[in-house]
């Protein structure tokens, strides 16, 4: 069933997670929040997706703000999101969770009827399920007559259909009724009741997977081997129990007199720092290795791995591992049991789980700030009006196609910032300080670079510093402690960044000069998400600046080509050049495109119209141009 266009798909519940920022303290002391994608089957199609598998999930959301923030952060990881059905009448679920120490998550659901409990067997499309080869449901959604009827007839349709099916037993007493709202942290309470329920369903699976107190529920007794015995009695299911710190054990057939005895996976001594979410983690990695057809040794070292990232972070799918960086964890093994505050994995964690793809980047710059307010009849009330006609002049262009994107500053162009959330259009956003030299950047930003706390998680960060590798040693310390804090800032606050070098501005370049700065800025732990640089003279300028940046950071978005206000016959020689370097994606130009129009529009010479035409007219030959360029290149 390999061809098939999807490896799996989970079921059930589906909700946004709001995460407690501050670590050490009660919920109700929590004062500020991170907003992730929630629920065990939406962590598990997220987490499958970032090992390479063809995921997909239903279930339903509501038609609102936090259920477009599902649908979307799925199809941003890549999940087929298809059978995700907005709910006319109900709300998306929440719940806030937090971490209080290592043995104490706070959490409390807010389900009272939300959407996707209103799952039902009309959401379920024979079709839809006919194109996986497994189906994966969760025991919360067999806690509900109407939620059950739906789990049922997918299981039903994937047994027709030659489907593959597992179950995370994932018990939640609050979630059956059996606990109060403020005692969403229970695990384990027992239930006749719940253990029937269970029970009627186990013959419907091929894997099994829970945790010891998981399987007590389903076996009916406190005694973890009487309990597998029991499940065993009505399904001949592969049964994976997790033992938290000592691993898990899977059993194939007859469960043997003790735990020990069944196939296990190495485990990993890493530090227990959030336990919310291991167990989607965990079965993320061995529903890789069970669909890619390993022993059950290497999906439970897979299994493994998976829930020791997630342990070791904050949130739930946002901790889970790449392929890229399993493979790359497994192979080096642990150097910091606090795996958040291992550098180099970390960063291997941020490059290889970025969102969208931005392989292709025609970027019109009218971040200017300095520029504009020096043309004759410019205020800051106009500049913003223009910023504005920018805007509409990229939007233009793009025309709802990717690859499009602009940047644009806050401090003049807020209203057209603002305008441009949602579009579609990447976002870069400067923070220096215009022409400054040592580096210093916008108060708005404040000392300690608060001031990103308040921006939106699409913006890019993009600082252009005047760095010159023989600057003396006291400009050169004031301009990297700079950029090394504005890093560090970035990514706390979850923003990719942006770094422009102009060395050539000066002082004397030649080809190595920019590759010596890339050096030195990876030198000092400071890994760009892009790198924006000056249209080189030469052929080898190129190939050494990029070999710089992909010796360091092979998972480096690209590099983008700035303009300098260079005419557009000069910049098509300048693209061409650059076109030839896989590394950059495009190119972020400016006053090539806006110069005239502004100038012109200043002075009161040019109309709205008048102004929007020309920008876009020249925005779009300079697109072309770059099209024809990579193309070229690529021969």
């Amino acid at each position: 069933m390999s061809h098939k266009p999807l490896d799996v798909i989970t079921i059930g519940r589906s909700s946004v997670d709001l995460y407690g920022a501050q670590v050490g303290g009660r919920l109700e002391d929590m004062g500020s929040f991170q907003k992730y994608i929630g629920g065990s089957p939406t962590n598990m199609a997220a987490g499958t997706a970032r090992l390479g598998l063809r995921s997909a999930l239903i279930t339903r959301v509501g038609n609102e703000h936090m259920g477009r923030f599902i649908r979307e952060e799925l199809a941003k990881e890549g999940v087929d999101v298809r059978g995700v059905k907005t709910d006319p009448e109900r709300l998306t679920a929440l719940v806030l969770l937090g971490i209080r120490d290592d043995k104490q998550f706070p959490l409390i659901f807010y389900r009272e009827n939300c959407a996707d409990m209103a799952l039902c067997e009309d959401d379920i499309d024979e079709g839809f399920i006919s194109e996986a080869r497994s189906v994966v449901a969760t025991g919360t959604h067999l806690s509900h007559p109407r939620t059950e009827a739906a789990v049922l007839k997918a299981l039903t349709l994937a047994r027709k259909h030659g489907l593959q099916t597992a179950l995370d037993i994932d018990y939640r007493p609050n979630l059956w009724g059996l606990a109060g709202h403020g005692d969403g942290e229970s695990r384990f309470i027992e239930s006749a009741k719940v253990t029937a329920k269970l029970q009627s369903t186990l013959h419907y699976f091929d894997l099994i997977v829970g945790t010891e107190e998981e399987f007590h529920i389903a076996g009916g007794t406190t005694d973890t081997i009487a309990a597998l015995r029991a499940v065993r009695a009505v399904s001949k299911a592969t049964l994976v129990c997790k033992r938290g710190p000592m691993g898990a054990v899977a059993f194939t057939g007859a469960v043997p007199a003790s735990l020990d005895n069944g196939e296990s996976g190495p485990g990993f001594p890493i530090e227990v720092f959030n336990v919310l979410g291991a167990g989607d983690g965990f079965m993320s990695g061995l529903l890789k290795g069970w669909l890619d057809g390993e022993s059950w040794p290497v999906a439970l070292k897979y299994a493994n791995a998976c829930g020791a990232f997630a342990v070791s972070r904050h949130g739930c799918t946002p901790a889970y591992p790449s392929w890229e960086e399993l493979q790359f964890f497994l192979k080096r093994g642990v150097v910091e049991k606090a795996l958040r505050k291992d550098a180099t994995l970390e960063q291997v964690h941020w490059a290889t789980n970025r969102h969208r793809d931005w392989s292709t980047m025609r970027v019109f710059a009218f971040d200017h700030r300095m520029q504009l307010e020096q043309m004759e009849g410019a205020t800051p009330e106009k500049i913003g009006a223009f910023k504005q006609l920018c805007l509409q002049a990229a939007l233009k262009v793009a025309n709802g196609q990717p690859g499009y994107g602009i940047l644009c500053d806050s401090r003049l162009g807020r209203d057209a910032l603002f305008q441009a959330a949602g579009t579609g259009l990447w976002i870069g956003r400067p923070v220096e300080w215009p022409g400054s030299r040592p580096l210093t950047l916008e108060p708005e930003l404040g000392p300690d670079f608060g001031g990103l706390q308040e921006w939106p998680l699409e913006h890019v960060v993009k600082v252009l510093c005047f760095y010159h590798p023989d600057d003396d040693a006291e400009t050169k310390a004031a301009q990297e402690d700079t950029v090394r804090r504005l890093f560090h800032a970035c990514r706390r606050n979850r923003l990719e960044m942006l770094l422009e070098i102009i060395p050539s501005k000066v002082g004397p370049v030649n080809d190595d000069t920019s590759a010596q700065v890339i050096q030195r800025f990876y030198d000092l732990g400071v890994y760009p998400d892009w790198w924006k640089l000056e249209p080189f003279a030469t052929a080898k300028a190129w190939d050494n600046a990029c070999a710089a940046i992909t010796k360091n950071d092979p998972h480096v978005r690209g590099v983008v080509v700035l303009g300098l206000d260079a005419k557009e016959e000069d910049l098509a020689a300048s693209l061409a050049l650059a076109a030839q370097q896989p590394l950059v994606k495009g190119f972020a130009i400016g006053r090539t495109i806006f110069g005239d129009a502004a100038r012109a529009w200043f002075k009161g010479q040019m109309t709205d119209a008048e102004a929007v035409a020309q920008m876009s007219d020249r925005y779009a030959r300079l697109s072309r141009t770059w099209d024809a360029a990579r193309q070229e290149g690529k021969k």
